[in-house]
């Protein structure tokens, strides 16, 4: 995440939602300066006698009051396990204004929109689905979301309602690995996609002529991702040399 200048102001806590033993969304009352879906802030607490600040995108889209992110804790994570703790009515620095290339306006024309997502990477796009733009600018709309346990399967309400809402224009399917997954696929996405199950099970697939491919989450998928995409034809997107993959590195 390219980090540039910014100011911070005090949010105040007003629910830290608990996903799993390690998965938490922590919603802040803040005034937010206009932003972008897809874009991320910096979030700062005092540990242990030493201000800790780090990077996480914003889950709310720019029409909505409260800031919101998706994180996991960490062991020895000084912030993340700092911000697992906070309840209702603590007090938090949010770095403004929001910042990040990982948005609808850095994307080429296309017909379909393919969204990757590991683990927390799942944030970013939920910010932008909740947007009107990227359904009026894509044919199709395919999220896919990797994770080790089922119970890890983060804001799947309301992924179910984008499926209801656009059943023709969206396809979900999520990836996990460490157990049988009742819901979609069992395995790294990676593996699926080389073996041609992601795509037949979502029932299109990937072309340079028609989709651009966003990637966010772990080091690992994504540099995996962009080798096989590579094979074919499909290259990272810049503004002066376009191509087809769009990535923001996680962890």
């Amino acid at each position: 995440m390219t980090i540039l200048r910014s100011s911070f102001i005090e949010g105040e806590v007003i629910e830290n939602k608990t996903w799993t033993e390690r998965l938490y969304s922590l919603r802040i009352r803040v005034e937010l300066m206009p932003f972008k879906a897809g874009q991320f802030v910096r979030l700062q607490l005092p540990v242990g006698g030493e201000v800790v600040t780090k990077s996480y995108s914003l889950i709310n889209a720019p029409d909505e009051p409260d800031l919101e992110v998706f994180f996991n804790t960490v062991p020895n994570g000084r912030l993340s396990n700092a911000l697992a703790a906070l309840r209702g009515g603590d007090r938090i620095e949010v770095s403004q204004p929001a910042q990040g290339f990982f948005v609808l306006d850095e994307i080429p024309e296309t017909r379909h929109l393919w969204m990757f997502a590991t683990g927390t990477g799942l944030g970013p796009y939920i910010s932008i689905l909740k947007t009107a733009d990227v359904w009026k600018r894509f044919e199709k709309v395919v999220l896919v979301h990797g994770v080790p346990l089922m119970k890890e399967l983060a804001y799947a309400d309301l992924i179910g309602t984008w499926q209801q809402k656009y059943p023709d224009q969206f396809r979900f399917v999520s990836c996990v690995t460490r157990e049988q997954n009742s819901a979609g696929l069992h395995g790294r996405m990676t593996d699926l996609f080389v073996n041609d199950v992601l795509e037949k099970q979502i029932g299109l697939e990937i072309s340079k002529d028609n989709s651009h491919v966003m990637l966010c989450g772990n080091h690992n998928m994504i540099k995996d991702m962009k080798a096989l995409l590579a094979e074919r034809g499909m290259s990272r997107h810049l503004r002066h040399k376009p191509g087809q993959v769009t990535t923001e590195q996680y962890y």
